[in-house]
């Protein structure tokens, strides 16, 4: 029987040391790869082709939600568990909108975590213990299929809004995504108009609002 092929994605190296040390003892279960960011797990992924990441969702450069939305595109063999400190139904429905096949607390013990990646291996969707399943379905019924004002953003506008929420120059963004300042600035004045928002310190809010930075970040 094959393994269940594992990435590790988390920007705390002790984090994702502490989840291999739990996974190597697990039968059936091997950690291909880890990242620390949500580009690297792109691509890996590209080389590993793993069934399952462990996707952290709080991660600066490209959080865990953009990294998801883009994993579930491209990789459609690939299932995506995110691992969150946050339990409110809010953070659950933003990741199954992504695309994420399971939802996990960073908290949970090592047999809910077991049992986790062997049902999401199995095609099925799993949510964490705490989160009632009863609040998620009625939030989910009361949100209704209409896409957020996030949703409605390209993914280049959702990265360029977490790097300027993370304080990131103009020239900085343009050196992240490898384009020219101008390109850069052109990308943020098109977000700004997208959201209706013409200063950074609105987009900042926006952004911890909607769970694309944490508030402290």
């Amino acid at each position: 029987m094959k393994p269940i092929r594992v990435l590790l994605v988390d920007d705390h190296q002790l984090v994702r040391a502490g989840i291999q040390a739990l996974l190597r003892g697990l039968a059936g279960v091997e950690v291909v790869a880890e990242a620390s960011d949500g580009r690297e797990a792109q691509r890996l992924i590209a080389v590993h082709h793993p069934d399952i990441v462990l996707m952290d969702i709080m991660m600066p450069g490209m959080n865990g939600l953009e990294a998801t939305a883009r994993i579930v595109k491209e990789h459609p063999g690939t299932r995506v568990i995110m691992l969150s400190v946050n339990a409110t139904e809010e953070y659950v429905l933003q990741s199954l909108r992504a695309g994420a096949s399971g939802y996990l607390l960073k908290n949970i013990t090592p047999a809910e975590l077991e049992t986790a990646i062997r049902a999401v291996a199995r095609g099925e969707r799993y949510l964490t213990t705490a989160v009632s399943r009863h609040v998620i379905d009625a939030y989910l019924e009361r949100v209704g299929p209409e896409a957020s004002s996030l949703d409605r953003l390209t993914p280049r506008q959702r990265e360029v809004l977490q790097l300027v929420a993370e304080g990131a120059t103009t020239k900085e963004i343009g050196r992240k995504l490898g384009v020219s300042v101008k390109t850069a600035e052109m990308h943020r004045s098109q977000l700004m108009e997208a959201l209706g928002i013409h200063d950074v310190a609105g987009l900042v809010r926006y952004a911890i609002r909607m769970g694309v930075i944490a508030p402290d970040t």
